[in-house]
């Protein structure tokens, strides 16, 4: 989990960014530690959401400002907990990336392509939504490299996403001969993609797309079944231990279950 910082930010502008509001605030401490895949978690200064807040994407950070992504335009003034969670981590060597990001969770890939390719890793993007109006990042995306595959669920841009999302990531990966595959997507998207980059023997990575009701560990809401080096299935909550996790290991078809398997099952259940 990162080194997080509590603090009321002040937010300096808010514009349109695809079908969310790109929030800019100032925060120097928490820009400073932040890391592709951190969140942050706000409230209203005042407001009665002391305890359950709002986990929202960081975007990216810029001297001492964050981009925060938002649904809708904030108050002036945020209590914000930043940076949080686990970022997604850096290759050893430099490789060829595929990035996959479904709707508005694309937002933090963005950045950690410019992590990437900074490294002198190569990189390519598949975007995904249900309807063009949806897909975020198309222009960032394209600035960043050529190679962008857009796919929608009722194919208004881009290839149809279909019933064969596996398929269509299996042909990306292998046509990119890619080493690495991170995700930024609903379950059952990342699911597929991970399965498929599993079978092509390629490390994954995943954000799992799982509600944070509070972001900060404190009410449970966000376990889901992982499997740990051992062998041994545990429940861990996203926001704390991830979001970002190694895409084999989690538990797709657990989601929002507790595995007979899992380690305590017995007791949590």
């Amino acid at each position: 989990m990162a080194n997080p910082v509590v603090a009321r930010a002040e937010v300096l502008g808010v514009r349109a960014d695809g079908p969310g509001r790109r929030v800019t605030v100032r925060c120097a401490t928490a820009a400073a530690r932040f890391r592709p895949g951190h969140f942050a978690a706000l409230a209203a200064p005042g407001g009665s959401a002391d305890v359950l807040r709002r986990a929202v994407p960081i975007l990216r950070a810029d001297g001492e400002d964050l981009d925060l992504l938002l649904p809708a335009d904030p108050p002036a003034v945020l209590d914000l907990i930043a940076p949080l969670g686990t970022p997604y981590p850096q290759p050893d060597t430099p490789g060829c990336a595929l990035l996959l990001g479904e709707d508005t969770a694309a937002g933090p890939l963005l950045a950690l392509a410019e992590q990437l390719l900074a490294g002198g890793s190569q990189v390519a993007f598949v975007l995904a939504a249900p309807t063009a109006g949806r897909l975020y990042g198309v222009d960032a995306a394209r600035g960043l490299t050529a190679d962008v595959l857009l796919l929608t669920a009722d194919g208004s841009a881009g290839l149809p996403l279909g019933e064969d999302p596996a398929g269509l990531v299996d042909q990306a990966l292998r046509a990119l001969d890619a080493d690495l595959l991170y995700t930024a997507a609903s379950p059952g998207l990342s699911a597929a993609a991970v399965g498929a980059a599993t079978l092509r023997g390629v490390r994954s990575w995943t954000a799992v797309g799982a509600e944070l009701p509070c972001g900060t560990g404190l009410c449970l809401g966000c376990v889901l079944p992982v499997r740990d080096a051992d062998g041994v299935s545990r429940l861990v909550r996203a926001c704390t231990e991830g979001p970002v996790f190694d895409g084999a290991r989690v538990r797709w078809g657990g989601l929002g279950t507790v595995p007979a398997d899992v380690e305590g099952a017995g007791v949590i259940a």
